[in-house]
């Protein structure tokens, strides 16, 4: 490996930094975004629910529904909890569909859930939705995706709209401003560790 010296490494940063400033120059765009994750790798939820944190930060008012993990206790409710003005937080799920074993239910269920993220999405006091896990209901025809991209994409200019959950579908990805698969490299689940605390939920 060839050993820059300080003056070298200043001169590379330094055409860096112009070369940054010229691209950030053309960014003048500020709306919200449609964003998905999706994937079968760890992190969909956690990442979305990180952007939930630092929308708080910014003393911006969020709603968060969860389409299936209402019927587990989390650590974020907790910390949501604290902040009442600004999240609402609603788990409206009763655990995958596997554990209901009730596909009226399930469907019954999405249905509430997703009258709550359109009642979120049509009030101009939320700057953002996050609809955790709506990918896992659009999978197994819980909702109809026409409808579900009707009212996302209707949004309002500057409302942020955050889905999650394995399998999204094409149309929703081509209707998102920003798409983040998670590619599952290695998980401790396949060695036995159970859920955590901090960790999964």
């Amino acid at each position: 490996m060839v050993q820059r010296t300080d003056e070298q490494h200043a001169e590379k940063m330094k055409k860096k930094q112009a070369a940054h400033d010229k691209i950030m120059a053309g960014k003048t765009v500020e709306k919200g975004l449609l964003i998905v994750h999706t994937g079968k790798g760890k992190g969909k939820t956690t990442a979305a629910l990180g952007m939930v944190v630092r929308a708080i930060g910014h003393g911006k008012k969020v709603g968060v529904v969860q389409f299936v993990k209402g019927a587990m206790t989390t650590g974020e409710k907790v910390v949501f909890d604290a902040f009442p003005d600004q999240v609402e937080f609603k788990p409206m799920g009763e655990g995958f569909t596997w554990n209901t074993q009730d596909r009226a239910r399930d469907i019954a269920l999405s249905r509430e859930a997703w009258e709550e993220v359109k009642r979120m999405v049509a009030d101009p006091a939320y700057d953002m939705v996050l609809a955790d896990e709506l990918n896992i209901v659009l999978r197994y025809d819980y909702l109809p995706l026409d409808e579900v991209l009707e009212v996302l994409t209707a949004r309002g200019e500057m409302k942020h709209v955050l889905v999650t959950g394995r399998n999204a579908p094409e149309a929703l990805m081509d209707a998102a401003d920003l798409v983040t698969e998670m590619t599952l490299v290695k998980h401790p689940f396949r060695s036995g560790v159970k859920a955590q605390a901090g960790i999964e939920f």
